[in-house]
């Protein structure tokens, strides 16, 4: 669990868009990397407007299973952030869909399970990455 959930980071996910950029058609890439970047936008605002205490801090002992990012749990970026990439990629691969889905779904589901997010957050998040690939896809194609 504890790897898997990285794919949802930042190096994994803009790694993905650029891999995607150069190795694929280009505009691909480039609507997930704007997915990514509009959701990842949204996200940092709700973040710190919202100001949600992770699950993992009960008590004032973190109990994290994974290095947090941030102290705000509301919404999650890497659920967003997976959720961005593999939707776009969906849209222009639906057969890539098959894993990138389920892959989402399996990094959504780290995050909870390693006590670093609420259900409530993940699922915020993957709404919001998916957002932000419905907003690429009509800009980009």
């Amino acid at each position: 669990m504890r790897r898997l959930t990285h794919l949802g980071g930042a190096r994994a996910t803009l790694g993905a868009g650029l891999v995607l950029l150069v190795a694929d058609d280009a505009r691909v890439g480039a609507a997930a990397l704007l997915a990514n970047a509009a959701s990842h936008l949204v996200v940092q605002a709700l973040k710190r407007l919202v100001a949600r205490a992770r699950p993992c801090d009960a008590g004032g002992a973190s109990l994290a299973l994974v290095d947090l990012p941030d102290p705000f749990s509301f919404p999650s970026g890497h659920a967003a952030a997976v959720s961005a990439v593999a939707a776009t990629v969906s849209y222009a691969h639906p057969a890539a869909g098959l894993v990138a889905v389920p892959m989402a779904a399996a990094v959504c589901a780290s995050r909870v399970t390693l006590k670093v997010h609420h259900l409530t957050d993940v699922l915020a998040g993957a709404l919001l990455g998916l957002a932000g690939a419905l907003l690429a896809v009509r800009v980009v194609f």
